[in-house]
């Protein structure tokens, strides 16, 4: 299947679903479908361990302060969850954006690296998120999954092949460095990602790094080391941009006041709250909320 099929493909299922703008579908469980027919501000999110193909349009992204840009034709690969600011950059009515996005998992990654060994890392550098032209049995093979929504027995039978012909091809691919780190038996790359899901799930929690450290077997300083490598930011900055981020979401989306969502996030102090999160957003958690109002 070509870019221009998979295009088609989409474009005739997102023609058959009730999808508002710039809103996710799921055709297939941690397969999904965006259209936006507008750009979009820089928006705060969290990229999950995720494999993103663009089909129509362009987006960009802003990690650690370094912008990556991709357009129609590219992929781009999560290792792991990665706070940044996202946007959509071409998309219009007659064109609008279209992507697709597979939900990464480490089990078929580490599978298929006890079955083939390691491959070779090209990039020394750490990239959480890494932006790449897609192949074209990569584009073939998307579509060839996303062909099977709505056909279970298919799904049942070819899916899973499917799925690891994706896994494969994304780390062997230019920009799968990340994830050729993260196969590597107790690699540095794989123990920050153990440390990093702690943080994920109890991020809201008051959180001992030491103690992190300690249970992934490194020691405090090189925990940190490495940790900023491969997020780009220390393990406090990283929780902290985890709690604004939550924060952000439950003001748009819940109409929270200030001092509950602080609270509701961890932060002991509203005052230091609403600091931290002017800091980030540019407004005010007030000033986000008389704007909703």
């Amino acid at each position: 299947m070509t870019l221009a099929e998979l295009l088609a493909l989409a474009t005739h299922y997102i023609e058959s679903q009730t999808m508002d703008d710039d809103e996710l579908s799921s055709p297939i469980p941690d397969f999904f479908v965006h259209q936006s027919k507008k750009p979009t501000q820089l928006n705060a999110c969290i990229y999950h361990p995720i494999a993103c193909i663009i089909l129509q349009g362009s987006k960009e992204a802003i990690v650690g302060g370094e912008k990556i840009s991709y357009r129609a034709g590219m992929s781009l690969i999560a290792s792991h969850s990665v706070p940044a600011f996202s946007s959509i950059v071409e998309a219009s009515e007659e064109a609008p954006y279209i992507g697709l996005a597979i939900c990464l998992d480490l089990g078929i990654l580490r599978s298929l690296q006890r079955e083939i060994g390691e491959l070779d890392i090209l990039n020394k550098t750490f990239k959480p998120l890494c932006a790449a032209q897609s192949s074209d049995a990569l584009i073939d093979a998307m579509g060839r999954y996303f062909a099977l929504a709505g056909k279970p027995l298919e799904m049942k039978v070819m899916g899973p092949l499917i799925l690891k012909e994706i896994h494969f091809l994304l780390l062997k691919s230019s920009n799968g460095d990340m994830l050729r780190h993260l196969t590597e038996q107790d690699s540095h790359v794989s123990k920050v990602t153990q440390a990093i899901d702690v943080i994920r799930q109890n991020f809201k929690t008051a959180l001992s790094m030491p103690d992190i450290a300690k249970n992934i077997g490194m020691s405090t300083s090189s925990f940190y080391e490495h940790f900023k490598q491969v997020t780009k930011s220390t393990p406090l900055q990283y929780q902290k941009e985890l709690r604004l981020i939550e924060a952000q979401r439950l003001i748009r989306e819940e109409n929270t006041s200030v001092s509950a969502a602080a609270f509701e996030v961890g932060y002991e102090s509203p005052t230091q709250f609403s600091r931290e999160y002017s800091r980030k957003f540019g407004n005010t958690p007030r000033q986000e909320l008389a704007v909703l109002s």
